[in-house]
C-alpha cells in the first residue's frame, strides 16, 4: 500500500485531488494543510508527498532548510510537485529542493497517477509539457534561506515571527531581507517580494 500525503492550502481542492488518487489504486492518501503539514507527515510517513506550486506555503517549504518544515520533505526524493509551464521560477525552485516527480496541472488525472507511482518506486518523472518550461527558468539569485524569509515576508510574517520559525535571530533576519532586496535590485523589502513573485521564485 501506498501512503500518500496532499498538501493544499484548499480544502476542497485537496480532498479531490485525494478521492482522485484512493479511486485509482492501492494508496493510503492522506489530506493536510500547511499548518497540520508537518503533524501529518510524522505520522503518516508518506512515501509519496504531493504538493502544489501555486499554492501560498509551498515556497517556504520548498525554499527553507528550517527544522520544523524540513520534517514535511524529511525525503525530498519523495516530493511529487504540481506546476504549470507558466511559472519556470517555481519549477526551478523546486528543482533545487530536490522534488522528484513534476506535474502539468493541464494533464489528465491519468498522468497524476502515473507519477505517484514512479516516485514511490524511487523513479523520477517529468511531464514533456514541463521540460520547455525548465529550460526557460532563470537562476534563481537568492539563496535557500533568502528565499524562505522573503517567502514568509510576503505571507505577513514579522521579523520576530519570521526569526521564531526559522530558529534566526533578529538581526539575522534583517541581513537576509537586506541581501534579498539588494540582489532582486528592489528598492526596498517590498518591492523585492514583487520582482521575486513576478519571476515566480516566491
Amino acid at each position: 500500500m501506498t501512503k500518500i500525503l496532499v498538501l493544499h492550502s484548499v480544502s476542497l481542492v485537496r480532498s479531490a485531488l485525494a478521492a482522485l488518487l484512493r479511486s485509482e489504486g492501492p494508496f493510503e492518501v492522506t489530506s493536510a494543510g500547511w499548518r497540520a503539514a508537518v503533524r501529518q507527515a510524522e505520522c503518516l510517513r508518506p512515501d509519496v508527498t504531493v504538493v502544489d506550486l501555486d499554492c501560498p506555503g509551498t515556497t517556504a517549504v520548498l525554499a527553507d532548510d528550517g527544522r520544523a518544515d524540513r520534517q514535511v520533505l524529511a525525503s525530498p526524493s519523495s516530493v511529487l510537485v504540481l506546476a504549470s509551464t507558466g511559472a519556470p521560477g517555481a519549477l526551478h525552485r523546486a528543482f533545487r529542493a530536490e522534488a522528484r516527480g513534476y506535474v502539468d496541472k493541464d494533464g489528465s488525472p491519468g498522468r497524476l497517477v502515473r507519477a505517484v507511482r514512479k516516485v514511490a518506486a524511487g523513479e523520477r518523472f517529468i511531464d514533456a509539457s514541463l521540460a520547455s518550461a525548465f529550460m526557460e527558468a532563470d537562476p534563481v539569485p537568492l539563496s535557500p534561506r533568502e528565499l524562505s524569509v522573503l517567502a514568509r515576508a510576503a505571507e505577513g510574517d514579522s521579523i520576530a515571527e519570521i526569526a521564531r520559525t526559522l530558529h534566526l535571530a533578529s538581526g539575522t533576519v534583517r541581513n537576509y531581507m537586506a541581501a534579498a532586496t539588494r540582489k532582486t535590485g528592489g528598492r526596498n523589502l517590498i518591492d523585492a517580494i514583487r520582482i521575486s513573485q513576478g519571476a515566480g521564485w516566491v
